[in-house]
């Protein structure tokens, strides 16, 4: 079992920038491949970024390639989305997860996530 807890949202104007940070708990982090998703209202979660264990590889959806970067600490169980360029579409709750591949299958250990809006 794993624990995330998500942080750095907020409320941004478009073209802007934001760092958000995820940190796991219990199963052993460097192991595990980790993403990050977002829902936006009346929308289904999507993926947006994903990172293999040793941060060798990463993915990333077509809708932010160029504008976010998916990096991780292993030292301190985190992984973090930096958004730069941010724009109205990106508007959404963002979550981090833990799987498998860099595409799925992913493990069901959402957090409660973070809120970023870009007006």
């Amino acid at each position: 079992q794993v624990q995330l807890v998500e942080s750095g949202g907020g409320l941004v104007q478009a073209g802007g920038s934001l760092r958000l940070s995820c940190v796991a708990s219990g199963r052993t982090f460097s192991r595990l491949v980790m993403g990050w998703f977002r829902q936006a209202p009346g929308k289904e979660r999507e993926f947006v970024a994903a990172v293999t264990p040793l941060g060798l590889t990463t993915d990333y959806a077509d809708a932010v390639k160029g504008r976010f970067t998916i990096s991780r600490d292993n030292a301190l169980n985190t992984v973090d989305l930096t958004m730069n360029s941010l724009k109205p579409d990106d508007t959404a709750i963002y979550y981090c997860n833990a799987g498998q591949r860099l595409r799925g299958p992913w493990y069901d250990y959402w957090g409660q996530g973070t809120q970023v809006t870009a007006s």
